[in-house]
């Protein structure tokens, strides 16, 4: 699968390494231009771009920057990808820490309904409370008795089975936590971010979630 992924911090530079070694073709792309990527280039084999260059021809695309950048994505960075891209969206909304006051989520709309907004085209939100070395160091094979589970969600049943397939590729077992409007579940200060544990953990902690944000996690 043609891969552009956008963001080369922790979660990005990680999924590079692992996607190129299962033999996808990647594109990665950063804030600070392709110049930037000359290492992970090198270690990896994958393509660096421009941000707006790096969804062209792709089958499906990672965003994966502060939140607080996505407003500043390329207009029609999309434009060059393949008929029906499927969007990965790894973001969290860090208000204390990073992100500033972002209205529209304060107000209750899920993270993900808000990136979807952003750039006008629907994503499916995954790997965003998986810890970034966990990606290389946690990777199982199906069946171990250790295996982590992620969840994803999103409204479109083939683009989240397709993003599941990827996860359970990379050696993780993926969970169905709903769609897009049920992402809440898996938001920062939820009890299954952050969790390292099995496919029944998750779906345990996806349905203990409450519906509202902590002091930590407001503006």
């Amino acid at each position: 699968m043609k891969i552009g992924i956008i963001g080369a911090g922790n979660i990005g530079g990680n999924l590079t390494r692992r996607l190129t070694k299962l033999g996808h073709q990647v594109t990665v792309a950063n804030s600070r231009g392709p110049e930037s990527l000359s290492e992970l280039v090198a270690e990896t084999g994958a393509t660096s771009a421009l941000s707006e260059e790096a969804a062209r021809g792709a089958d499906l695309v990672v965003v994966t920057i502060p939140e607080k950048k996505v407003p500043n994505l390329a207009k029609g960075f999309l434009d060059g990808a393949n008929n029906g891209v499927i969007v990965i969206d790894t973001g969290n909304y860090y208000p204390q820490q990073r992100d500033g006051l972002i209205a529209e989520i304060e107000d209750g709309l899920t993270e993900s309904r808000w990136v979807s907004n952003q750039i006008g085209y629907p994503v499916v939100k995954a790997f965003n409370g998986i810890y970034s070395a966990n990606i290389i160091d946690l990777a199982r094979s199906e069946g171990a008795p250790d295996r982590m589970a992620l969840p994803v969600a999103g409204d479109e049943p083939a683009a989240k089975q397709v993003v599941m397939d990827l996860i359970e590729e990379l050696g993780f077992d993926a969970v169905d936590a709903g769609s897009i409007d049920d992402s809440w579940r898996q938001q920062p200060g939820t009890p299954v971010y952050g969790l390292v544990g099995n496919a029944h953990a998750v779906k345990l902690a996806l349905a203990a979630a409450e519906h509202f944000r902590t002091t930590e996690w407001r503006a």
